[in-house]
């Protein structure tokens, strides 16, 4: 009897051979289960908040609350980084990266709202970003620290082929150190323990996550 004929695992998210125009876009399986994933860590991030015992209520203009919110928006572009990369970089190591900093911070951003949540708070404060720091950080062009700007983030979009693997890997770096600076002042001026615990924790896979963002970075540089 012949053998059936074997077919492609339609929920394989190796890397395809770059198309036409020069990217190797992840499968629409592929892109399904991460955009799955995100969705499931945002949702534990907001089951991890809500077990949280409510020790204290920082009020709407408190450390923790402007670093909840700022950490907010500085997670979500990380997250929307890390979906472009997914989707279009040719290192299968870029793509997991990817795939682990947007699930992870996507978490996070569900347990910082739900801190808000919890000290009855809005999701945007009555004083500009960052003023929450006291060590004189500013917002440059609407951006925090490492953050990407607009021509960047149009950049990165628009890059073909191992291209966009160099640009993310750029991209998040820096916004990785600005966003362990800004953990930094958080950490040097709350007292809240649930705050401390979880910057405590975003600090450290940042730090391991430059690590291996370096070492990408000079395997992309080959490519």
């Amino acid at each position: 009897m012949t053998a059936p004929a074997t077919t492609d695992n339609e929920y394989d998210d190796t890397p395809a051979v770059p198309d036409e125009d020069g990217r190797a876009p992840a499968s629409r399986y592929g892109v399904l289960a991460l955009a799955i994933m995100v969705v499931v860590g945002l949702l534990l991030g907001y089951a991890g908040g809500l077990l949280t015992p409510r020790l204290t209520r920082p009020g709407d203009t408190s450390v923790e609350a402007g670093f909840a919110r700022d950490m907010t928006t500085h997670h979500a572009q990380a997250v929307e980084m890390s979906l472009i990369a997914y989707r279009s970089a040719t290192l299968p190591e870029v793509r997991q990266i990817a795939v682990d900093i947007a699930t992870g911070q996507q978490g996070e951003i569900g347990a910082m709202q739900t801190w808000l949540r919890e000290w009855d708070l809005s999701p945007t404060g009555s004083k500009p970003p960052m003023s929450w720091m006291s060590d004189g950080a500013t917002v440059k062009d609407g951006l925090m620290p490492g953050m990407a700007t607009p021509q960047q983030m149009t950049a990165l979009r628009d890059a073909k082929g191992i291209e966009v693997d160099r640009q993310f890997l750029t991209l998040m770096y820096n916004h990785h150190l600005g966003g362990i600076h800004m953990i930094d002042a958080a950490l040097d001026e709350t007292d809240n323990a649930e705050v401390v615990r979880v910057a405590q924790t975003m600090k450290s896979t940042q730090q391991t996550e430059l690590n291996n963002l370096r070492q990408l970075q000079a395997q992309a540089a080959k490519g």
